[in-house]
């Protein structure tokens, strides 16, 4: 049973895979890859749990294994003159902030991220695209940030708020959600760094999730907030992400 699970899902992967690379807006418009998507979601979370535990490590890889250029998916520069104005100050004045069910609400800046115990991996990106990309990541463990903050014991979920306007307005800012499965595993880090540097503004200056189990789109961009709850059914689209609410799944493991 598991193993034909297990060619099922690398259909998907392949037939995803062929798909010209045309880019995530365009095909959250096509009827037949949102369909394909959501009828995919129960079997792929469900095969994850079994062969993929959560103490489960990504692949990591080396410097050699760097891909020459990491291409930004997305957004490359939030058009919002609130996000337009911390970027020339070079973020001095921005803060994340920790909200909904924790002990503790959090406003850290980006000099208080750095000062936390940091992790460095080196992890490949795959987009549901079909493209992929192999870069080196240095941030916050998520776990870090949850510890200080301490989570309420109804807490299930984390809401990460963006700071770009999808569709032009506020009410379209990009947001994701994870599970504390997810959440709590070593690799899911709050990055502020890519290849050595400073985190550029196209690849989600200055900081972005990045939770290495699972495809891109869920690796949230120019985070601004992140939000424990307990539901997230009544956030926008109630689904738990912007390209969710358009169709996509939830669970997006790899």
């Amino acid at each position: 049973m598991i193993s034909g699970r297990r060619h099922t899902l690398r259909q998907l992967a392949a037939l995803v895979a062929a798909i010209p690379l045309a880019g995530c807006d365009k095909l959250s418009t096509t009827p037949w890859f949102t369909r394909l998507l959501g009828a995919a979601e129960p079997l792929n979370r469900a095969v994850q749990r079994i062969i993929s535990p959560q103490s489960t490590m990504a692949r990591e890889f080396t410097t050699a294994d760097l891909s020459p250029e990491f291409r930004s998916n997305g957004t490359n520069d939030p058009e919002d003159a609130g996000y337009q104005a911390l970027a020339d100050n070079d973020f001095a004045d921005w803060r994340l902030e920790v909200t909904g069910l924790v002990e503790h609400p959090l406003s850290l800046s980006l000099e208080d991220l750095r000062g936390m115990p940091s992790r460095t991996q080196i992890t490949r990106h795959d987009c549901v695209e079909g493209w992929s990309a192999i870069g080196q990541w240095t941030g916050v463990p998520l776990a870090a940030v949850l510890a200080r903050a301490s989570l309420r014991p109804e807490a299930k979920y984390l809401v990460f708020h963006c700071a770009d306007p999808m569709e032009g307005t506020p009410e379209s800012r990009y947001y994701e959600s994870i599970g504390l499965d997810d959440a709590m595993h070593p690799q899911t880090i709050l990055a502020y760094g890519l290849n050595g540097d400073d985190l550029p503004v196209a690849n989600g200056a200055p900081l972005r999730l990045r939770v290495e189990r699972q495809l891109g789109y869920k690796m949230a961009k120019y985070v601004m907030r992140i939000e424990a709850v307990t539901s997230f059914a009544h956030i926008a689209g109630g689904r738990g992400g912007y390209w969710e609410d358009r169709g996509y799944e939830w669970y997006a493991g790899i």
